[in-house]
């Protein structure tokens, strides 16, 4: 609500400062936090002196190699479950956007994985993994499937990309279903009056009309693979073991798993902020760069 000259008045901020409030102490004010206890000897044990130990936190886990592995394991991870789930997302926006009979209740089905928190998520695949398909496997005498994909380093790594598919897949969906249903019908009727078959029309017409839901899309996918932490940790735990630089590490530990078992495992608390500030930096990074280009090509098609 605001006054004839324009300001707003005292109601329209005591609605406002419950939330600015809750968002400064719950992600401000631990943000800036984080980045001071990253140049300390932070334990976070009572009684205990806070030092400053300027860069030496981030000298560590530049010298760190299982935050190097991480990082690598995590962009592979990334560039494989961003294409991955926009395809498969992109593919059911076509299919319930189409004339199919009950595509409403198809929409649902495939939106429903994503309510299901990834913990929960992760148990329920690591059985039907190292169960459900394992019998199976050995019910037929396959001996690939008799043994559990998650033992494997690269299996278990695609493992992970299914699950996490199977959960964001649908919520990608809905956005690529509503570029859809708002671009304009009578191009796609005319270009199908003109002679366009359904593959011209796919690439040409619609995928250029929708071009803003992928560059949100790919957003989303991005910042969602850097983060993944939950299924990670519930699935896998980081495992199973391989040599990397002449040393035994978790093969599919990823960056926030990393940081987690650094912090909270390793009680390494001021290593682990400043792994946080560099995930955070990077991940900023690549985002933007990523957004960036999306738009240009955007304007290009």
């Amino acid at each position: 609500m605001k006054h004839k000259s324009g300001k707003h008045s005292p109601i329209f901020y005591a609605f406002l400062f419950p939330a600015l409030f809750s968002f400064a102490f719950v992600i401000v004010i631990p943000f800036f936090l984080g980045i001071y206890y990253s140049f300390t000897d932070w334990t976070a044990m009572t009684g205990t002196n806070v030092n400053w130990v300027g860069f030496a936190n981030y000298t560590a886990v530049f010298n760190d190699v299982t935050f190097l592995h991480s990082f690598l394991v995590t962009v592979a991870f990334a560039v494989i479950n961003i294409v991955v789930v926009n395809v498969v997302a992109f593919g059911f926006a076509l299919l319930v956007t189409s004339k199919l009979k009950l595509k409403n209740m198809y929409r649902a089905a495939f939106f429903m994985p994503n309510l299901i928190g990834g913990i929960i998520l992760g148990y329920i695949w690591q059985f039907i993994f190292n169960n459900a398909i394992t019998a199976f496997g050995a019910s037929i005498g396959s001996e690939f499937l008799a043994t559990s994909l998650l033992a494997n380093r690269f299996w278990a790594l695609l493992a992970i990309v299914v699950v996490v598919t199977w959960q964001n897949a649908g919520y990608i969906m809905m956005i690529y279903v509503a570029a859809i249903q708002s671009a304009p019908a009578a191009l796609l009727e005319a270009a199908h009056i003109d002679g366009a078959n359904y593959w011209q029309r796919l690439r040409h017409i619609l995928v250029p009309l929708v071009a803003p839901a992928f560059t949100v899309s790919l957003f989303l996918t991005l910042v969602r693979s850097f983060q993944q932490f939950d299924v990670n940790m519930a699935l896998t735990a980081g495992g199973p073991s391989g040599m990397f630089m002449d040393r035994a590490l978790p093969t599919t530990e990823f960056l926030a798993l990393n940081i987690f078992n650094t912090a909270f495992a390793f009680r390494e608390l001021a290593q682990g902020q400043a792994k946080s500030v560099i995930f955070f930096i990077t991940l900023t990074v690549i985002a933007l760069v990523q957004v960036y280009f999306n738009k240009r090509k955007e304007i290009e098609m």
